[in-house]
């Protein structure tokens, strides 16, 4: 039944929407003409305790937080964001039966996490007869539909996913600002009061006291996390009276503020985006000639060669049908040719992104994971999640074989050894992003390429360190990249010196992040343990003291790579097969293959400063930094195109598997999470336009 006009009391519940431009949920919410509007966003103690979160993602939403209340008072002076901290599941109940609200309205969250949480939120409301209001608004069209056109499972490639959609029209077109919010006024009073509000809710238990934070906190640093001091977050419900509902801080969330040394901050906020866009819109060219596998890796996020858009639609700070129709509309001013299409133009990553969330809308939570997962393939994978007798997935994870743990400490820390790798992870850690095509070679690095180690271990620092992670995009990038799922061509690898080399030689990335670098000859930036004694010393870089040997033999692991992925390929076995899911798949596998542990290729190596194949070969054995055995590599050829229904029934032998060095890659769902592969249809060149700098932009970026 509708509200009499005036009489509804509307709490407004941010979560993944942090705007008021491009909000279905909020124009419902509005439509109700309430008489008071509480626009309240709730700290939920999950994302600071039991999800990867590293400070510069805090930063972030703290800053896109800050930037709405803002953005909120512009409207209504009166009003800002109202900020609670506490279990969501029982803490939205708790302020609605204390500020007398009669609806909550919010923004569908598909995610496994958040579908679990509002379920029981709704259930809490509906029992004290609390109305909800509610409507999709973080993708292009409604998840739930989209499933439904594609029988409940999951959209396993872009095909699937734009047969899944031909039926639904056009994407909708995006709701405007709202030019007035209602005042959050307390019971039984006609002007705003936000002390009074406050005093309403301190009596309530905040989370330290009751029922306590979780007991494992994977953000501390103990367990790999960047918290070093104590969470006083939930030591209250809000921040105090002196500014009450205030934006918290890093250090409540026993956190440093990041050091900004390499790059500049990303900053966060509505307002940020839609600068950037319209900054972007200034170039139709640009956007319309956009080319996602075209754009140069060997680019930073301070002069990128995307549009550094992702961490804004990750946290819903960009209006994602605002964003597309724009897109579309500027397009239409360019004059020349060129145009992209889908999937590598603009509007395509959109939908690589949806295609994702489809897909763990269907599997659940197992979609981040191997484990009961059926749409991902297994392999027995070093240091792979583990679970008790109970199939309980244990946290922290037990330490798994130590020359792995030793090798994904080194992949997460930028020391492997290999300057395109560390350069690529180093960014990460210190400005919260990668290019795609960085994500795409140290995710297939750490993989099927070079140390066989787990994807979901690499998924963990990616969450840990991204600014623009999601959930769905994330984990689906990952299975992509090891070539678990959407992906087959798993002998596709990325040359650690040649890929690079072919969009910068003299490697500006690489002398940025590694700075005992800078000095290397441009002919060995990419694999400077060619280097002789003599280079080493006028470079001021000797390796293993300035700068680390090798970690691993990368023609030798490569090959051992090949021979699993194609035994695994051929065993053909699931995520949710009994195998898997009761422990006996490992096992079974290794028996198989027969190829051996990882500590024992490091057998006769230990005690050696640099291992003898990672020492420089003689004089006349080295052309540009890559021996002579491997001169093919220099000109590397592009990665074929093969949709994912094209190849799902791939049977590759390992003993006919030749290894190829991806030079170039093809079309990438998005900027935002994990590493992903080619997804359209056949070898192409840039379509990239020439005249007006598109093309010169796509392809250098801001290399300086």
């Amino acid at each position: 039944m509708a509200p009499k006009a005036g009489s509804a009391r509307v709490l407004y519940w941010f979560r993944t929407d942090l705007r008021l431009h491009d909000s279905p949920a909020l124009a419902k919410a509005l439509a109700l003409s309430p008489k008071a509007f509480f626009p309240v966003f709730n700290f939920d103690p999950h994302y600071a305790f039991e999800q990867a979160v590293g400070a510069r993602r805090f930063r972030f939403l703290l800053e896109s937080m800050q930037d709405l209340s803002d953005e909120i008072r512009k409207i209504n002076k009166n009003s800002q964001l109202l900020v609670t901290r506490g279990d969501p599941r029982r803490r939205i109940k708790e302020l609605c039966e204390k500020w007398e609200v009669t609806h909550v309205a919010f923004e569908e969250d598909h995610n496994d996490y958040g579908r679990t949480r509002d379920a029981e939120v709704r259930q809490a409301l509906e029992k004290a007869g609390i109305e909800i209001v509610s409507c999709e608004g973080h993708h292009l069209y409604p998840i739930k539909e989209v499933l439904k056109k594609n029988g409940n499972k999951p959209t396993t490639s872009m095909s699937a996913y734009q047969k899944a959609i031909s039926s639904l029209g056009d994407v909708p077109k995006p709701t405007e600002t709202p030019k007035s919010l209602p005042d959050p006024l307390a019971p039984g009073s006609d002007k705003v009061d936000m002390k009074k509000l406050f005093q309403l809710v301190d009596d309530l238990a905040p989370l330290n006291k009751d029922p306590g934070p979780p007991e494992v906190d994977v953000n501390h640093e103990k367990h790999g996390g960047q918290r070093h001091g104590d969470v006083t977050l939930y030591d209250t419900v809000a921040e105090k009276e002196s500014d009450p509902f205030a934006v918290p801080t890093l250090k409540s969330l026993g956190m440093d503020e990041p050091q900004d040394n390499m790059c500049k901050p990303i900053r966060g906020g509505s307002s940020v985006a839609l600068k950037r866009l319209d900054d972007l819109c200034k170039d139709p060219s640009y956007l319309a000639t956009f080319a996602k596998p075209q754009t140069s890796p060997s680019t930073d996020p301070d002069a990128p060669s995307t549009t550094l858009l992702s961490p804004y639609i990750k946290f819903g700070c960009l209006g994602i049908r605002y964003f597309w129709h724009k897109t579309k509309e500027t397009k239409k001013k360019h004059k020349g040719g060129g145009v992209t299409d889908i999937p590598e133009g603009m509007e395509g990553q959109l939908l690589f992104r949806d295609m994702y969330a489809a897909c763990e809308a269907a599997i659940g939570d197992a979609f981040h994971g191997v484990r009961g997962n059926s749409m991902a393939k297994y392999f027995d994978w070093y240091l792979p999640d583990a679970y008790d007798d109970k199939g309980n997935k244990i946290v922290p994870r037990p330490r798994g074989d130590e020359e792995s743990e030793k090798r994904l400490a080194a992949w997460e820390s930028g020391t492997t050894g290999f300057p395109w790798i560390d350069a690529n992870m180093r960014m990460l850690r210190q400005c919260g992003w990668m290019h795609h095509l960085g994500r795409h070679s140290t995710a297939a690095f750490l993989t099927r390429a070079q140390c066989f180690i787990s994807w979901e271990r690499g998924a963990e620092v990616y969450s840990k360190y991204l600014l623009d992670w999601d959930p769905s995009s994330n984990s689906g990038n990952w299975m992509w990249l090891s070539a678990t799922a959407f992906f087959s061509q798993f002998f596709r690898v990325y040359g650690l010196a040649t890929f690079p080399a072919k969009y910068d030689k003299d490697g500006y990335l690489v002398r940025k992040f590694c700075p005992e670098l800078k000095d290397v000859p441009k002919k060995y930036i990419y694999s400077p343990h060619l280097m002789s004694d003599a280079e080493q010393k006028q470079a001021k870089c000797i390796i293993g003291k300035d700068y680390p040997a090798p970690i691993l033999d990368e023609k030798e692991e490569k090959q051992h790579c090949l021979d699993r992925m194609g035994y695994g390929y051929k065993q053909k076995l699931m995520g949710d097969a009994k195998e898997v899911m009761n422990g006996s798949a490992e096992d079974k596998f290794r028996k198989g293959h027969g190829i051996p542990h990882p500590a024992l290729f490091e057998k006769g190596r230990q005690d050696k400063k640099i291992p003898d194949w990672a020492k420089a070969p003689p004089a006349d054995e080295a052309l540009d930094g890559v021996s002579k055995e491997n001169k093919d590599e220099i000109e590397p050829h592009e990665t074929d195109n093969h949709d994912h229904e094209d190849n799902e029934n791939d049977e590759t032998d390992a003993k006919d598997v030749k290894a190829e060095d991806i030079g170039a890659a093809d079309a990438e769902n998005g900027e935002g999470e994990g590493s992903k592969e080619s997804a359209a249809g056949s070898k192409r060149k840039s379509k990239s336009g020439e005249g007006e700098g598109d093309s010169k932009r796509q392809k250098k970026g801001g290399k300086k």
